[in-house]
């Protein structure tokens, strides 16, 4: 797929995707949401990716559904006949950030509302610049949210907080965002993709396989399962300590050197 809403570049091990569609402020039309699709897909496939980084093109992250071409007219029609389908499936765009087993970080740059927050929701850690701002529309649509907003908010803010900003629609600045815990930091915004590419590097220094398998762990520790958690940990503890990287590990310790992991 040729990338001219969405750019893709990878280095250092880091891949980075960014929405490019800065006249209608990253606002999500069809085909953006098909290259972001495929964004995510590509990152998945590439063995050397350890660590993925979304951001926008300034002045904002993303604004959502492009209200125009997906929400107005015959375009609307479309929409819902979509939605209609016997069995419908989650948004594919949102399901391939969300199986994505390489740890996602998004750096909020301006705006993440409607689905744009939904977006930043989906990914693991949010680094925001003081400019960032945050807000589930889709009360202010008449519409519900998506998985974003009603799975993970909850989960990462807390329920009641969740609701009030559900039930709202209300737009929270970067301060507040970091005070309810919905960003883990809070950056001057000259400095936030150099804050988040320094955080990616840091990830994607540490060994890929067991990157892989603490995330899968995190998104099995949502069930609440105890045994079925215990039982992930052992056998994937017996895995990795056949690994190279868990003998690298062992070793670099010893030797008291820097580790030098190759993902096998």
């Amino acid at each position: 797929m040729d990338f001219d809403l969405v750019r893709y570049q990878v280095d250092d091990h880091v891949a980075q995707i960014t929405l490019d569609r800065p006249q209608v402020h990253n606002a999500l039309n069809r085909a953006a949401y098909a290259q972001l699709e495929a964004a995510f897909r590509r990152a998945q496939a590439e063995p050397d990716v350890r660590c993925v980084l979304l951001t926008g093109s300034d002045p904002s992250f993303c604004s959502g559904d492009d209200v125009r071409e997906i929400m107005a007219g015959e375009q609307a029609n479309r929409t819902a006949e979509r939605l209609r389908a016997v069995r419908p499936r989650p948004t594919p765009a949102a399901v391939a950030v969300l199986e994505c087993d390489r740890p996602v970080v998004a750096a909020v740059n301006g705006a993440a509302v409607g689905w744009g927050m939904d977006l930043t929701l989906f990914c693991d850690i949010r680094i925001a610049s003081e400019r960032a701002r945050f807000g589930e529309l889709f009360i202010k649509r008449g519409l519900i949210s998506d998985i974003g907003g009603l799975m993970r908010l909850p989960r990462i803010v807390g329920p009641s907080v969740a609701a009030e900003l559900l039930f709202t629609g209300d737009v929270i600045d970067a301060k507040e965002a970091q005070a309810i815990g919905l960003v883990s930091r809070v950056v001057p915004h000259d400095a936030l993709l150099a804050s988040a590419r320094e955080l990616c590097g840091r990830i994607a220094a540490n060994p890929p396989l067991a990157l892989r398998y603490m995330k899968e762990g995190l998104r099995r520790a949502a069930d609440d399962d105890v045994e079925a958690l215990g039982s992930y940990v052992s056998q994937t503890l017996a895995t990795l300590f056949r690994t190279e990287d868990h003998q690298e590990g062992v070793a670099a310790f010893l030797e008291k050197r820097s580790p030098r992991f190759q993902g096998r």
